[in-house]
């Protein structure tokens, strides 16, 4: 392993369909990081907490080129818990991917190359972690571009009217795309669905593609 290359912890990357956000159904290679700050209640990756497999950012590359899609998703985990997320996000644009990167938004995203698509999770009471919204409460989406999307995920109606407070407050889908989803065995698509119409929400719902094809498996 170089040591003049930047070392990232990665716990895999596969090839598969983009499951969720505007590039639903796509193709898409996939980099998750290891490594997380945040303990969400209803988090489905709680195996990329730790573990995971050191590389170099020359590796990942490699191991990324050698699927058939210029698009890649950087997710976790929290990707921008490693530093070095900045130079593989960097570096994959430069190499002309279309590049998406899914954060938690507990992180400062402003760092981030402006090529890249921010997914930024925007936490409800019920995942235990709303106290950590501090890019997009705090800095009431600033740091946020068009091109950007705000992810809600949603386990009941205390946290859709949570969300919906917060999403009107600061006016974020004038920012960005908003798109809610239901947690999954916990709040049916159609129940919030309901809650969307009644109230003629500037948001999109999303179910997660990958889940209705393969269901929770790993890889997909």
């Amino acid at each position: 392993m170089s040591s003049s290359s930047p070392c990232l912890k990665v716990s895999e990357i596969f090839f598969s369909l983009q499951g969720e956000a505007s590039r639903a159904g796509l193709p898409t290679v996939f980099i998750r990081l290891t490594g997380c700050p945040l303990r969400c209640r209803w988090c489905d990756t709680e195996y990329a907490f730790a573990g995971g497999t050191a590389m170099t950012l020359e590796e990942v590359l490699r191991a990324t080129a050698r699927f058939p899609a210029r698009r890649v998703c950087v997710t976790g985990g929290e990707p921008l818990a490693q530093k070095n997320c900045l130079v593989l996000l960097a570096r994959l644009c430069d190499q002309g991917y279309d590049v998406v990167l899914e954060t938690s938004g507990a992180l400062d995203v402003r760092a981030v190359d402006p090529r890249v698509v921010r997914i930024v999770d925007l936490k409800t009471p019920s995942s235990g972690e709303a106290a950590r919204n501090f890019v997009l409460i705090e800095d009431a989406g600033r740091a946020l571009a068009a091109r950007d999307e705000i992810k809600v995920v949603v386990a009941d109606r205390a946290d859709y009217d949570w969300a919906k407070a917060r999403l009107n407050e600061h006016r974020l889908w004038q920012r960005c795309p908003v798109l809610l989803s239901p947690v999954a065995d916990a709040l049916a698509p159609a129940q919030l669905a309901a809650w969307m119409l009644e109230d003629g929400l500037n948001a999109r719902l999303q179910l997660q593609l990958h889940k209705l094809i393969w269901g929770n498996m790993r890889g997909k």
